[in-house]
């Protein structure tokens, strides 16, 4: 089992930055990657990014690119999202999430089908 808890969501301002934690406990060596989805309200969950546990390259949405950065820290089993230049539509629950699944393929974890388990969300609203 692997629990994970997010935080530093909140309210910034539109063109602001805010950056999320993901701290993992538990069998964190079974890991594979970890990534960050999101969820707008009355919409579907969607991929933001991700990153293999192992390191190696990086990966985000399109929409997301040049703006939001995912980063981990192995030693301390944590994940980071910064995130920049936000817009109001980037306004959503945010969740991290914990593959133990090895895919060779990396556009696998796009997927949330990819992932095990997930914290338990931390809200981000970007104002106008």
């Amino acid at each position: 089992q692997v629990q994970l808890v997010e935080s530093g969501g909140g309210l910034v301002q539109a063109g602001g930055s805010l950056g999320l934690s993901c701290a993992a406990s538990g069998r964190t060596s079974s890991m594979y990657a970890m990534g960050w989805f999101r969820q707008a309200a009355g919409k579907e969950r969607e991929f933001v990014a991700a990153i293999r546990w192992s390191g190696g390259p990086t990966y985000y949405t399109d929409s997301m690119k040049g703006r939001f950065t995912i980063s981990r820290d192995n030693a301390k089993n944590m994940l980071y999202l910064q995130m920049n230049s936000l817009k109001t539509e980037d306004t959503a629950v945010y969740y991290c999430a914990a593959s133990t699944q090895y895919y060779g393929r990396s556009s696998s974890y796009y997927s949330d089908s990819a992932y095990d388990y997930w914290g338990q969300g931390t809200q981000v609203t970007v104002s106008s």
